[in-house]
């Protein structure tokens, strides 16, 4: 463990340069007392490190010094060569550069790792998009990129859903997430983290002044207090069905986004008990499209508004519903 560990503050300093012994305490899940101790074992060792203290001090390599290290174990190795399916990087425009990277990353790889990391990219895909999700609009993330690379202000011509016209907003941006294949940019509005959808921007437009994030705050913290406002919003209507249990699998990929929690399933009985959480009342008709194989049981105003639904639909395809002179 303290071998890894050295390994890391090296490759870190080597990296980020300067870096303050709190830091590197916070990122190695160590006390700052046991930093220290580290600088001098790599010191002991031979390696140019040294600390400054003060307000602006903090632990540095010599200038110009370097290592060819790459401290990689097998399982690291491994690791850097799930790939992902190849649309998120060609959205940034880096299809090319990926491959072209993973090609150097192999070459630098100690031989014995070499086979396993290449069986791992033929054998691992991670594919991030939804089934059943439908097409996705193109979104030009150029100018979204360039701001959040830049530590640029951002001004964007939003349009929210359900709105024909879209709104004017000054943002801040932290960064780019892709999500189940959307991509969202997670930015500040006066102080107060946001989330854009990115094929909803209609314009964005670099401004001259600089970013003004939250101190302290990355794109990590940002997204993980959206994600769980979004996972956790009050409202909305909670519904619970039944369904039988040979349209399961099924029926988690289309209401993925609404339920609640994982079905209820142990294993036993036609039926299995499932919760979901409408955004309205009228939304809840989305289980129409499973017929009789899901049935609501409570609320009873979700019954009653499943019941209006298909009896619109029966009336439709018995004649009552058709326009004038069809």
């Amino acid at each position: 463990m303290k071998s890894d560990r050295l390994l890391s503050i090296l490759l870190l300093l080597q990296t980020r340069g300067r870096v303050p012994a709190h830091e590197l305490a916070d990122r190695l899940e160590v006390s700052v007392r046991t930093i220290y101790r580290d600088i001098e074992a790599l010191s002991a060792s031979g390696v140019p490190v040294y600390a400054e203290r003060g307000r602006h001090g903090g632990i540095e390599l010599l200038a110009g010094f370097r290592t060819d290290v790459t401290g990689l174990t097998a399982d690291e190795s491994r690791a850097l060569f799930i790939l992902a399916t190849q649309d998120a990087h060609a959205a940034l425009g880096l299809e090319a550069a990926l491959g072209s990277a993973l090609r150097k990353v192999m070459a630098a790889l100690p031989a014995p790792y070499r086979p396993a990391a290449e069986v791992t990219s033929r054998r691992i895909l991670v594919d991030a998009t939804r089934w059943l999700s439908g097409p996705q609009q193109a979104v030009d993330l150029q100018a979204l990129q360039d701001a959040v690379f830049s530590d640029r202000r951002l001004r964007l011509r939003y349009r929210h859903g359900g709105e024909r016209e879209p709104r004017t907003y000054t943002v801040d941006p932290y960064g780019l997430v892709a999500k189940a294949g959307v991509w969202y940019l997670v930015a500040d509005r006066r102080g107060r983290p946001r989330l854009f959808r990115a094929d909803r921007v209609r314009t964005a437009r670099l401004l001259d002044e600089p970013v003004r994030r939250r101190p302290g705050i990355e794109l990590a913290d940002a997204w993980e207090a959206l994600r769980r406002q979004v996972e956790e919003r009050e409202g909305g209507v909670e519904v619970t069905v039944r369904l039988r249990r040979e349209f399961l699998d099924m029926f988690q990929r289309i209401t993925a986004s609404m339920l609640k929690a994982p079905p209820d399933d142990d294993g036993a009985g036609e039926w299995v008990t499932a919760r979901l959480v409408y955004p309205s009342l009228r939304a809840v008709r989305q289980l129409l499209a499973f017929s009789d194989r899901v049935e609501v049981l409570d609320p009873p105003e979700a019954r009653a508004e499943l019941l209006a639904g298909a009896r619109s639909v029966t009336a439709l395809y018995e004649g009552e519903g058709r326009p004038p002179g069809a």
